[in-house]
């Protein structure tokens, strides 16, 4: 049974997904067209991982929000990014 990382003080993801190591299939098609379009990058992001455990559903979200969080539109890329990172340090989120 998965624990709620609320009521544990160690900090671990409590959804299931597949780490970079075990990505095959479609799901490992998915982070290597990512890691290629993002070379600085070692890692498929966290954040991402937890749509892991369906590929379909895992391409979904990356073809939705990409788009709108990387192209300006209403608001900037960069309005965008720091919008982001004010939420996540309001969580106390890594990303």
């Amino acid at each position: 049974m998965n624990k709620n990382p609320l009521n544990d003080s160690h900090q671990e993801p409590w959804i299931a997904w597949v780490d970079d190591a075990d990505a095959d299939g479609e799901v490992g098609d998915i982070y290597n067209k990512w890691k290629a379009a993002n070379p600085a990058r070692e890692f498929f992001p966290e954040i991402l991982k937890c749509f892991s455990g369906n590929a379909s559903v895992l391409r979904g979200v990356l073809d939705f929000t990409y788009p709108l969080q990387f192209n300006d539109g209403q608001l900037t890329r960069k309005q965008k990014e720091l919008i982001a990172t004010y939420v996540s340090a309001l969580n106390k989120c890594k990303y």
